[in-house]
């Protein structure tokens, strides 16, 4: 019987690491879409973003390391690898890695079969939020028993001004003009 993972429609920062049994050449045909996708028929997805899915060989990450790769590139914490430490540096060949993305925000059930298998599931590790205090004075919120203080009035700008002047002589030289008009008919 194969093992049920639940994926939430909430889920973000989740990693999954899958075992993959297969040599690189099939690998490389099981992740690729051809119509039918054979990595999502496995995985027993619904719904599956190719963007979120790494199929990757061990020994190409040689120096690095998918401890690193898992921390640096995926964000999880040192600490989570560390109590994984044994499975994730005892794998050979092709393995996965899953983020939450790729499930697109859609809640479903996955039920991994052959050639996958499930080594490890680690949360991203996220910084806890900290309310700083704002930077200016004015961005700070007055307290509820003050009355806020009017804004004072802008100084109307010389330009402005002159284009009032303007608009009022020409409205009476308008009304002088059908005047005149109206007087010689």
């Amino acid at each position: 019987m194969s093992e049920r993972i639940e994926i939430r429609e909430s889920e973000s920062g989740v990693v999954r690491v899958f075992d993959v049994s297969l040599s690189r050449e099939q690998a490389e045909t099981f992740i690729r879409r051809n119509g039918s996708w054979p990595l999502q028929e496995a995985l027993g997805a619904e719904n599956l973003d190719p963007h979120y899915v790494d199929m990757m060989q061990i020994e190409d990450l040689e120096g690095y390391g998918l401890s690193q790769y898992l921390e640096q590139g995926m964000g999880v914490s040192t600490d989570d690898l560390e109590d994984a430490h044994v499975l994730i540096e005892g794998l050979k060949g092709s393995v996965l890695v899953i983020g939450s993305g790729a499930f697109g925000g859609q809640a479903q059930v996955l039920t991994p079969r052959a050639p996958l298998r499930l080594v490890a599931t680690f949360n991203e590790d996220k910084a806890p939020v900290q309310f700083d205090p704002l930077p200016s004075a004015g961005a700070q919120v007055a307290p509820a028993t003050e009355e806020p203080d009017a804004p004072e009035p802008k100084k109307k700008s010389d330009a402005a001004m002159s284009g009032r002047v303007a608009m009022i002589a020409l409205i009476v030289l308008f009304v002088l003009t059908a005047v005149v008009v109206w007087v010689a008919s």
